[in-house]
């Protein structure tokens, strides 16, 4: 995924939500300022893998999606969902987040070697401020929705569990395994459902992309709309 690609979509979610492309901007250029570039060779283990990609949806407490996160070749882990898996002695080889769940387990990620795709948007900015100093800088791996600068690159997504899959997608997983995933979670306020809306949508475009039919879309994958999307595409 490279931005010319991303950018539409990007456009139609901020779109749909209102959001300030020039706030992402500058977070991203905060972030910028404060990160060095990170050697993407860190993500070879991505390439030809079974990658769990775990949302932190409550359904990943159960020992079925616990299960089969641990038997992937490596997780993905969306925010707080590398808590829950590190709490049943599950490994996480790769963190996506805003820093808006559990900031104190980037750190602590990092700072044991693990990579850290630390996401600067338009209304994390002071996460952004105080976070990125206390990350390891070698494994922070710095990331935008806008149009990539610097150090501070874009693989595309929204959310943190739909960027985690189009990480690893970018970094050649073979197959990507869902674990944690719950659309319809009830107890999510009006925001949160909006964009595990948009989080289902991009899963469906990037599912379309890789010419797969990821099970977790099975359900929904009729109502998914991508304005953005040619038609022949």
């Amino acid at each position: 995924m490279n931005f010319a690609e991303w950018e539409p979509a990007y456009e139609a979610v901020l779109d749909d939500f209102g959001f300030d492309r020039t706030a992402d901007e500058r977070a991203r250029d905060v972030a910028a300022d404060l990160a060095s570039p990170f050697a993407l060779g860190k993500l070879d283990f991505l390439a030809d893998a079974t990658v769990a990609v775990a949302g932190a949806g409550p359904s990943l407490a159960e020992p079925a999606a616990l299960d089969r996160a641990r038997a992937a070749d490596a997780v993905v882990a969306a925010s707080s969902a590398a808590d829950v898996l590190r709490e049943d002695g599950v490994a996480v080889d790769m963190l996506v987040t805003d820093l808006d769940g559990s900031p104190e387990t980037a750190r602590e990620l990092s700072e044991s070697g693990v990579p850290v795709a630390a996401h600067a948007h338009g209304d994390n900015v002071p996460a952004v401020r105080e976070w990125f100093p206390r990350l390891a800088d070698q494994w922070t791996l710095a990331t935008t929705q806008a149009e990539p600068s610097g150090p501070v690159r874009n693989f595309g997504g929204f959310t943190d569990g739909d960027r985690a899959a189009f990480l690893a997608d970018h970094f050649g997983a073979g197959e990507l395994r869902f674990v944690g995933w719950d659309f319809d979670d009830p107890d999510v306020g009006p925001m949160k459902a909006r964009k595990l809306t948009w989080a289902a949508r991009l899963l469906h475009w990037l599912e379309r992309r890789r010419g797969e039919r990821f099970p977790v879309l099975d359900d929904r994958r009729e109502s998914l709309s991508l304005p953005w999307v040619a038609e022949e595409d």
